[in-house]
Protein backbone atom coordinates (compact mmCIF):
# COMPACT_ATOMS: atom_id res chain seq x y z
CA UNK A 1 0.00 0.00 0.00
CA UNK A 2 2.64 2.22 0.75
CA UNK A 3 4.79 1.77 -2.17
CA UNK A 4 1.45 2.31 -4.49
CA UNK A 5 1.12 5.69 -2.46
CA UNK A 6 4.51 6.51 -3.31
CA UNK A 7 4.65 6.01 -6.97
CA UNK A 8 1.23 7.87 -6.70
CA UNK A 9 3.18 11.18 -5.94
CA UNK A 10 5.56 10.98 -7.64
CA UNK A 11 3.64 11.02 -10.66
CA UNK A 12 3.27 14.16 -12.57
CA UNK A 13 0.14 13.79 -13.69
CA UNK A 14 -1.09 13.81 -10.09
CA UNK A 15 0.31 16.86 -8.59
CA UNK A 16 -0.44 19.09 -12.25
CA UNK A 17 -4.47 18.20 -11.73
CA UNK A 18 -3.84 18.26 -7.81
CA UNK A 19 -2.06 21.63 -8.33
CA UNK A 20 -5.03 22.72 -10.37
CA UNK A 21 -7.73 21.80 -7.59
CA UNK A 22 -5.80 23.85 -4.78
CA UNK A 23 -5.56 26.66 -7.07
CA UNK A 24 -8.88 27.04 -7.83
CA UNK A 25 -10.30 26.37 -3.81
CA UNK A 26 -7.61 29.05 -2.73
CA UNK A 27 -9.03 31.82 -5.38
CA UNK A 28 -12.35 30.87 -4.35
CA UNK A 29 -11.14 32.39 -0.78
CA UNK A 30 -11.59 28.89 0.66
CA UNK A 31 -8.28 28.71 2.64
CA UNK A 32 -9.10 26.18 5.30
CA UNK A 33 -9.88 23.51 2.61
CA UNK A 34 -8.42 19.96 3.63
CA UNK A 35 -5.81 18.27 1.35
CA UNK A 36 -8.18 15.91 0.52
CA UNK A 37 -11.13 16.99 -0.69
CA UNK A 38 -11.46 16.42 -4.62
CA UNK A 39 -13.21 18.08 -6.62
CA UNK A 40 -15.54 16.95 -8.73
CA UNK A 41 -13.23 16.97 -12.23
CA UNK A 42 -10.49 15.04 -10.43
CA UNK A 43 -9.61 11.72 -12.02
CA UNK A 44 -11.63 8.63 -9.91
CA UNK A 45 -8.01 7.18 -9.39
CA UNK A 46 -6.36 10.74 -7.98
CA UNK A 47 -9.63 10.14 -5.69
CA UNK A 48 -8.95 7.11 -4.94
CA UNK A 49 -5.38 7.26 -4.03
CA UNK A 50 -6.24 10.67 -2.11
CA UNK A 51 -8.22 8.72 0.37
CA UNK A 52 -5.53 6.13 0.98
CA UNK A 53 -3.20 8.79 1.50
CA UNK A 54 -5.22 10.38 4.09
CA UNK A 55 -6.17 6.60 5.65
CA UNK A 56 -2.07 6.84 6.18
CA UNK A 57 -1.77 10.07 7.38
CA UNK A 58 -4.65 9.63 9.99
CA UNK A 59 -3.11 6.25 10.99
CA UNK A 60 0.36 8.22 11.93
CA UNK A 61 -2.04 10.80 13.73
CA UNK A 62 -0.53 13.62 11.43
CA UNK A 63 -1.87 16.90 10.24
CA UNK A 64 -1.05 17.66 6.45
CA UNK A 65 0.44 20.74 5.79
CA UNK A 66 0.72 22.80 2.55
CA UNK A 67 4.51 23.04 3.27
CA UNK A 68 4.39 19.41 3.10
CA UNK A 69 4.18 19.26 -0.33
CA UNK A 70 7.22 18.71 -2.59
CA UNK A 71 8.99 21.54 -3.98
CA UNK A 72 7.68 20.92 -7.87
CA UNK A 73 4.00 20.86 -6.84
CA UNK A 74 4.10 23.87 -4.17
CA UNK A 75 6.18 25.94 -6.63
CA UNK A 76 3.52 24.71 -9.84
CA UNK A 77 0.37 26.51 -7.21
CA UNK A 78 2.40 29.60 -6.42
CA UNK A 79 3.17 29.91 -10.22
CA UNK A 80 -0.67 29.84 -11.06
CA UNK A 81 -1.38 32.47 -8.68
CA UNK A 82 -2.45 36.11 -9.27
CA UNK A 83 -0.41 38.84 -7.75
CA UNK A 84 -3.52 39.61 -4.74
CA UNK A 85 -3.41 35.72 -4.34
CA UNK A 86 0.08 35.69 -3.87
CA UNK A 87 0.01 38.71 -1.68
CA UNK A 88 -2.63 36.73 0.56
CA UNK A 89 -0.75 33.16 0.21
CA UNK A 90 2.54 35.07 1.83
CA UNK A 91 0.37 36.33 5.06
CA UNK A 92 0.82 32.55 5.96
CA UNK A 93 3.85 32.04 7.36
CA UNK A 94 7.71 33.06 7.13
CA UNK A 95 8.40 30.52 4.71
CA UNK A 96 5.58 31.42 2.27
CA UNK A 97 5.80 34.65 2.70
CA UNK A 98 9.87 34.53 1.38
CA UNK A 99 8.58 32.19 -1.54
CA UNK A 100 6.03 34.31 -2.47
CA UNK A 101 7.89 37.15 -3.25
CA UNK A 102 10.38 35.42 -5.50
CA UNK A 103 11.56 37.20 -8.20
CA UNK A 104 10.76 34.63 -10.60
CA UNK A 105 7.60 34.04 -9.75
CA UNK A 106 6.65 37.89 -10.09
CA UNK A 107 8.99 38.20 -13.58
CA UNK A 108 5.47 36.94 -15.12
CA UNK A 109 3.25 38.92 -14.04
CA UNK A 110 5.33 42.34 -14.52
CA UNK A 111 5.66 40.99 -17.98
CA UNK A 112 1.78 40.66 -18.45
CA UNK A 113 0.62 43.67 -17.15
CA UNK A 114 3.52 46.25 -17.60
CA UNK A 115 5.69 45.08 -20.26
CA UNK A 116 4.57 46.83 -23.05
CA UNK A 117 4.36 50.12 -21.44
CA UNK A 118 8.04 49.78 -19.00
CA UNK A 119 11.05 50.32 -21.23
CA UNK A 120 14.45 50.40 -20.16
CA UNK A 121 14.43 54.04 -19.31
CA UNK A 122 11.88 53.50 -16.94
CA UNK A 123 14.01 50.48 -15.23
CA UNK A 124 16.73 52.66 -15.09
CA UNK A 125 14.54 55.70 -13.07
CA UNK A 126 13.32 53.10 -10.78
CA UNK A 127 17.38 51.94 -10.22
CA UNK A 128 17.52 55.75 -9.49
CA UNK A 129 14.89 55.29 -7.34
CA UNK A 130 15.72 52.50 -5.25
CA UNK A 131 19.36 53.93 -4.42
CA UNK A 132 18.10 56.33 -2.81
CA UNK A 133 16.29 54.09 -0.23
CA UNK A 134 19.47 52.26 0.47
CA UNK A 135 21.23 55.16 1.56
CA UNK A 136 22.52 55.12 5.24
CA UNK A 137 19.71 57.37 6.56
CA UNK A 138 17.16 55.31 4.86
CA UNK A 139 18.13 52.06 5.77
CA UNK A 140 17.17 52.47 9.44
CA UNK A 141 13.70 50.18 10.00
CA UNK A 142 11.45 53.32 10.86
CA UNK A 143 11.66 54.39 6.88
CA UNK A 144 11.47 51.14 5.82
CA UNK A 145 8.34 50.72 7.20
CA UNK A 146 7.24 53.62 5.62
CA UNK A 147 8.25 52.54 2.62
CA UNK A 148 6.54 49.35 2.83
CA UNK A 149 3.54 50.85 4.06
CA UNK A 150 2.69 52.75 0.65
CA UNK A 151 3.41 49.37 -1.20
CA UNK A 152 1.17 47.43 0.54
CA UNK A 153 -1.89 50.09 0.22
CA UNK A 154 -2.42 48.18 -3.09
CA UNK A 155 -3.72 45.38 -1.38
CA UNK A 156 -3.91 46.00 2.46
CA UNK A 157 -6.01 42.99 3.40
CA UNK A 158 -3.44 40.69 1.76
CA UNK A 159 0.09 41.26 2.34
CA UNK A 160 -0.23 40.37 6.06
CA UNK A 161 2.90 41.47 7.98
CA UNK A 162 5.48 41.91 5.61
CA UNK A 163 7.52 44.32 7.41
CA UNK A 164 9.94 42.84 10.02
CA UNK A 165 8.38 41.00 12.37
CA UNK A 166 11.45 41.31 15.63
CA UNK A 167 14.39 43.01 15.45
CA UNK A 168 16.20 39.41 15.07
CA UNK A 169 14.76 38.76 11.46
CA UNK A 170 15.51 41.47 9.43
CA UNK A 171 15.33 38.96 6.58
CA UNK A 172 11.78 39.35 6.62
CA UNK A 173 11.52 42.67 5.37
CA UNK A 174 10.17 43.45 1.35
CA UNK A 175 13.71 43.66 -0.38
CA UNK A 176 13.17 47.43 -1.70
CA UNK A 177 15.09 46.39 -5.17
CA UNK A 178 12.82 43.48 -5.69
CA UNK A 179 10.50 42.44 -8.51
CA UNK A 180 7.53 42.66 -6.13
CA UNK A 181 8.48 46.01 -4.81
CA UNK A 182 8.27 47.52 -8.53
CA UNK A 183 5.73 45.85 -9.19
CA UNK A 184 3.47 47.12 -6.35
CA UNK A 185 4.55 50.34 -6.69
CA UNK A 186 3.72 50.71 -10.26
CA UNK A 187 0.09 49.11 -9.07
CA UNK A 188 0.21 52.15 -6.39
CA UNK A 189 1.12 54.73 -8.67
CA UNK A 190 3.67 55.55 -6.39
CA UNK A 191 6.19 55.12 -9.08
CA UNK A 192 6.30 57.51 -11.88
CA UNK A 193 7.72 55.90 -15.00
CA UNK A 194 8.32 57.57 -18.89
CA UNK A 195 6.51 56.24 -21.69
CA UNK A 196 4.77 57.55 -24.45
CA UNK A 197 1.01 58.52 -24.97
CA UNK A 198 -0.88 58.61 -28.45
CA UNK A 199 -3.13 61.95 -28.83
CA UNK A 200 -2.16 63.37 -25.99
CA UNK A 201 -4.18 66.19 -23.72
CA UNK A 202 -7.34 64.05 -24.43
CA UNK A 203 -7.26 64.53 -28.40
CA UNK A 204 -6.43 67.90 -28.48
CA UNK A 205 -6.68 68.69 -32.03
CA UNK A 206 -3.18 70.04 -32.32
CA UNK A 207 -1.59 66.93 -30.80
CA UNK A 208 -3.99 64.12 -33.70
CA UNK A 209 -1.52 61.59 -34.66
CA UNK A 210 1.41 62.17 -32.58
CA UNK A 211 2.95 60.84 -29.64
CA UNK A 212 4.71 62.53 -26.61
CA UNK A 213 7.11 61.48 -24.26
CA UNK A 214 5.37 61.39 -20.64
CA UNK A 215 5.44 60.31 -16.87
CA UNK A 216 2.75 58.18 -16.22
CA UNK A 217 1.42 56.93 -12.83
CA UNK A 218 -1.14 54.33 -12.41
CA UNK A 219 -4.61 54.09 -10.93
CA UNK A 220 -5.77 50.44 -10.07
CA UNK A 221 -9.08 51.66 -9.46
CA UNK A 222 -10.03 53.18 -12.61
CA UNK A 223 -7.54 51.02 -14.29
CA UNK A 224 -5.94 54.43 -15.89
CA UNK A 225 -3.40 56.21 -15.98
CA UNK A 226 -2.40 60.40 -14.66
CA UNK A 227 0.33 61.87 -17.36
CA UNK A 228 2.70 64.47 -16.81
CA UNK A 229 3.65 66.56 -20.09
CA UNK A 230 7.06 68.97 -19.47
CA UNK A 231 6.72 71.79 -22.40
CA UNK A 232 8.35 75.33 -21.76
CA UNK A 233 5.12 77.12 -20.87
CA UNK A 234 3.83 75.38 -18.13
CA UNK A 235 3.32 71.05 -17.05
CA UNK A 236 0.58 70.25 -18.56
CA UNK A 237 -1.25 67.08 -16.68
CA UNK A 238 -4.13 65.10 -17.84
CA UNK A 239 -5.88 62.34 -16.59
CA UNK A 240 -8.18 58.97 -17.31
CA UNK A 241 -5.59 57.58 -19.82
CA UNK A 242 -6.38 54.23 -20.94
CA UNK A 243 -3.57 51.49 -21.33
CA UNK A 244 -4.39 51.58 -25.43
CA UNK A 245 -3.38 55.43 -25.82
CA UNK A 246 0.35 54.11 -24.11
CA UNK A 247 3.47 52.43 -25.53
CA UNK A 248 6.94 51.80 -24.79
CA UNK A 249 9.06 54.57 -26.33
CA UNK A 250 10.34 52.77 -29.45
CA UNK A 251 13.90 53.94 -29.02
CA UNK A 252 15.85 55.38 -26.65
CA UNK A 253 16.77 58.58 -28.04
CA UNK A 254 15.37 61.88 -25.53
CA UNK A 255 13.02 63.75 -26.20
CA UNK A 256 15.22 66.55 -26.74
CA UNK A 257 17.92 65.30 -28.96
CA UNK A 258 17.50 64.76 -32.76
CA UNK A 259 16.98 61.33 -33.49
CA UNK A 260 19.74 59.90 -36.06
CA UNK A 261 17.76 58.68 -39.11
CA UNK A 262 19.46 55.34 -40.37
CA UNK A 263 16.39 54.75 -43.22
CA UNK A 264 16.84 57.70 -45.44
CA UNK A 265 18.51 55.44 -48.64
CA UNK A 266 15.51 53.03 -48.33
CA UNK A 267 12.63 55.49 -48.04
CA UNK A 268 10.09 55.46 -51.32
CA UNK A 269 6.59 56.39 -51.53
CA UNK A 270 4.04 54.00 -49.61
CA UNK A 271 6.48 53.45 -46.42
CA UNK A 272 5.43 54.53 -43.40
CA UNK A 273 6.98 56.77 -41.00
CA UNK A 274 7.41 58.75 -37.82
CA UNK A 275 8.98 61.91 -37.45
CA UNK A 276 10.09 64.22 -34.58
CA UNK A 277 8.56 67.77 -34.74
CA UNK A 278 8.98 70.17 -32.39
CA UNK A 279 7.04 73.89 -31.90
CA UNK A 280 10.44 75.44 -31.34
CA UNK A 281 14.24 74.67 -30.50
CA UNK A 282 13.03 74.94 -26.64
CA UNK A 283 10.37 72.20 -26.49
CA UNK A 284 10.58 68.81 -26.80
CA UNK A 285 10.25 66.49 -29.63
CA UNK A 286 7.33 64.41 -30.45
CA UNK A 287 6.44 61.49 -32.83
CA UNK A 288 4.57 62.19 -35.95
CA UNK A 289 2.81 60.06 -37.99
CA UNK A 290 3.39 60.50 -42.04
CA UNK A 291 3.49 58.60 -45.26
CA UNK A 292 6.53 58.97 -48.14
CA UNK A 293 4.80 60.31 -50.75
CA UNK A 294 5.50 61.32 -54.50
CA UNK A 295 7.76 64.02 -56.09
CA UNK A 296 5.52 66.89 -57.88
CA UNK A 297 5.87 66.21 -61.31
CA UNK A 298 5.98 61.96 -60.24
CA UNK A 299 2.14 60.93 -61.82
CA UNK A 300 2.47 57.80 -59.21
CA UNK A 301 2.78 54.97 -61.83
CA UNK A 302 4.46 52.31 -60.48
CA UNK A 303 6.80 51.96 -63.80
CA UNK A 304 7.48 55.55 -64.40
CA UNK A 305 8.22 56.21 -60.29
CA UNK A 306 11.91 57.37 -59.48
CA UNK A 307 10.93 58.81 -56.54
CA UNK A 308 13.18 56.44 -54.99
CA UNK A 309 16.14 58.18 -56.15
CA UNK A 310 15.12 61.35 -55.98
CA UNK A 311 17.54 62.81 -53.01
CA UNK A 312 14.15 64.83 -51.69
CA UNK A 313 11.85 63.09 -49.90
CA UNK A 314 8.57 64.02 -49.87
CA UNK A 315 6.20 63.66 -46.76
CA UNK A 316 2.65 63.61 -46.63
CA UNK A 317 0.91 64.16 -43.12
CA UNK A 318 -2.96 63.08 -44.63
CA UNK A 319 -4.59 63.82 -41.76
CA UNK A 320 -4.55 67.73 -42.64
CA UNK A 321 -6.57 69.20 -46.13
CA UNK A 322 -4.58 69.43 -49.26
CA UNK A 323 -3.28 73.03 -49.50
CA UNK A 324 -2.53 73.41 -45.61
CA UNK A 325 0.84 73.97 -44.45
CA UNK A 326 0.99 71.28 -42.40
CA UNK A 327 -0.06 68.66 -45.18
CA UNK A 328 3.64 68.23 -46.43
CA UNK A 329 7.24 68.70 -45.75
CA UNK A 330 10.24 67.53 -47.70
CA UNK A 331 13.55 66.39 -46.21
CA UNK A 332 17.24 65.86 -47.85
CA UNK A 333 18.08 62.07 -47.89
CA UNK A 334 22.00 63.00 -48.62
CA UNK A 335 22.05 65.45 -45.75
CA UNK A 336 19.25 65.62 -43.29
CA UNK A 337 19.57 67.29 -39.67
CA UNK A 338 16.55 69.29 -38.30
CA UNK A 339 14.96 72.25 -40.74
CA UNK A 340 12.45 74.08 -40.13
CA UNK A 341 11.41 78.00 -38.35
CA UNK A 342 9.83 79.88 -35.85
CA UNK A 343 6.49 79.98 -37.92
CA UNK A 344 5.91 76.00 -38.94
CA UNK A 345 7.62 74.38 -36.06
CA UNK A 346 10.80 72.20 -36.72
CA UNK A 347 11.26 68.31 -38.18
CA UNK A 348 13.90 66.31 -36.85
CA UNK A 349 14.99 62.28 -37.37
CA UNK A 350 13.00 60.01 -39.21
CA UNK A 351 11.82 55.93 -38.00
CA UNK A 352 10.90 53.69 -40.78
CA UNK A 353 7.81 51.50 -39.68
CA UNK A 354 8.43 48.11 -40.42
CA UNK A 355 5.97 46.03 -38.06
CA UNK A 356 2.20 46.14 -39.17
CA UNK A 357 0.89 46.56 -35.53
CA UNK A 358 2.28 49.79 -35.30
CA UNK A 359 0.95 51.07 -38.53
CA UNK A 360 -2.73 49.36 -37.24
CA UNK A 361 -2.13 51.36 -34.59
CA UNK A 362 -1.56 54.68 -36.30
CA UNK A 363 -4.67 54.05 -38.30
CA UNK A 364 -6.89 52.75 -35.60
CA UNK A 365 -6.34 56.52 -34.35
CA UNK A 366 -7.25 58.07 -37.19
CA UNK A 367 -9.46 61.33 -37.02
CA UNK A 368 -13.02 61.19 -37.93
CA UNK A 369 -12.13 64.72 -40.12
CA UNK A 370 -9.41 66.03 -41.91
CA UNK A 371 -7.78 69.45 -40.22
CA UNK A 372 -6.66 72.52 -41.85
Amino acid sequence: MRSEVKMMLLGPWFWEGFSSFLVSWFSKGRFSVSMFQAPLKMRLETVIHCSKVQEIVEEEGEEPSLLDLPELALECILERLSPAELCSMAGVCNSLRDRCRSDHLWEKHLKHKWGRVICEAAYKEWKCHIASRKRPSLLDRRSQKVFLGSLISVWPFSWHKPKCESRSKPSSCLPIDSIVALYLSLESGKFWFPAQVYNRENGHVGFMLSCYDAQLSYDCKTDTFQARYSSLERRTIEESIHWDRLRAPPVGTPAHVLHTSDCLNDLKPGDHIEIQWRRSKEFPYGWWYAVVGHQELCDGNENRCLCQYNDKVVLEFSQYTPGSRWRQTIVNRKDHREVGNEGDGFYGGIRKLSKEEEISKWKQLWPKQMFD
